[in-house]
């Protein structure tokens, strides 16, 4: 049986996971498509639309429509009407789109701190500048409340890591003293709120991102399923607190059609692994033995220590050979 038979719903995280700056990152489209698990896609980026995002899904191949989609954008857009009544003045750092939704839920939209907001709500946008930064600055220093869609730093493109959210959160966090709540993931909103769109009681949750996609889905108290086709790689999942160490570890999205028992930390590919002081040897290991089965093997013992090990020593041509593979 493969892991898919195992759960009933994919909830799935998009940049560095489904795509990379929009392109289909390889094999996800195909496995995804083959897959007959009901599935929603879950995005911290908060500068587009859910029907945007679901068109743009559908340019890669996917069937999707802008039910299957959940932003933080919406998420940020709940917290908000969760402690506030309808017609409340927002001033909102983001998109368009964002000033969409905070419209629909019957919130005010003001462009100026000079209007009184009673919230700042922060989510991703290309333009922003420094004029909209600081107008949020002012409203902030007036005790307006902070929400941010997201707190990533980052966010993956087909170029590489650009500038993300959680970045120019933190130029107006430098400014003003104040800290935002989150509505994205790590939180588990977002993928608690998805499972219950799917009426989802196995659900696994996808993504390529430990301190947002697998700390949101741990917290969530979900499986969680990492890829490392986008930020976190091996030495991340090495380094990983208790709180972003993932269930299962896969290279891409073809891996959900394994078996459970070889995507979970374990000896693996004839490699064996043991603590040397600081250190975790990795030793024997089969000529042919694919690298993330050595990952796996190291992890069992490095996840056992109180601190991540100081060295990973190869002690075979096999274990040479795997570890070049993670740096």
């Amino acid at each position: 049986m493969s892991l898919l038979d195992f759960y009933d719903s994919l909830l799935l995280d998009l940049d560095g996971t489904v795509w990379e700056g929009g392109r289909a990152i390889p094999h996800a489209v195909e496995t995804l498509t083959a897959s007959s698990l009901n599935t929603i896609y879950i995005t911290n980026n908060a500068s587009r639309a859910p029907e945007d995002v679901a068109k743009r899904l559908q340019t890669i191949g996917l069937e999707v429509t802008d039910k299957q989609v959940l932003t933080s954008a919406q998420s940020a857009v709940s917290l908000v009407r969760e402690s506030y009544p309808a017609g409340t003045k927002v001033l909102i750092v983001g998109s368009e789109s964002f000033r969409d939704l905070a419209r629909a839920a019957e919130l005010e939209v003001v462009d100026s701190a000079d209007e009184n907001p009673e919230v700042v709500l922060h989510g991703h946008n290309p333009e922003t500048d420094w004029a909209v930064l600081s107008e949020a600055a002012y409203a902030l220093h007036a005790g307006a409340t902070y929400i941010a869609s997201n707190l990533d730093t980052t966010l993956p493109t087909e170029r590489g890591l650009a500038v993300g959210n959680g970045s120019l959160v933190a130029a107006l966090v430098s400014a003003t003293g104040v800290r935002p709540a989150a509505a994205g993931k790590p939180q588990p909103t977002m993928l608690q709120q998805a499972a219950k769109v799917l009426g989802a009681q196995r659900p696994l949750a996808v993504g390529d991102r430990l301190d947002t996609d697998i700390e949101g889905g741990n917290a969530a108290k979900m499986p969680t399923f990492h890829v490392l086709t986008g930020v976190s790689g091996p030495i991340a999942l090495l380094e990983a607190p208790a709180e972003q160490r993932p269930t299962y570890i896969a290279q891409d999205l073809r891996d959900l059609h394994r078996r459970p028992e070889e995507l979970v930390p374990g000896a693996q590919g004839g490699f064996t692994a043991r603590v040397d002081g600081a250190d975790v040897l990795l030793e024997r290991g089969d000529d042919a033995a694919d690298p993330l089965a050595a990952l796996r093997t190291v992890l069992e013992v490095a996840w056992s220590l109180r601190r991540p090990p100081e060295l990973i020593r190869p002690m075979s041509a096999a274990a040479e050979k795997a570890a070049s593979a993670w740096w």
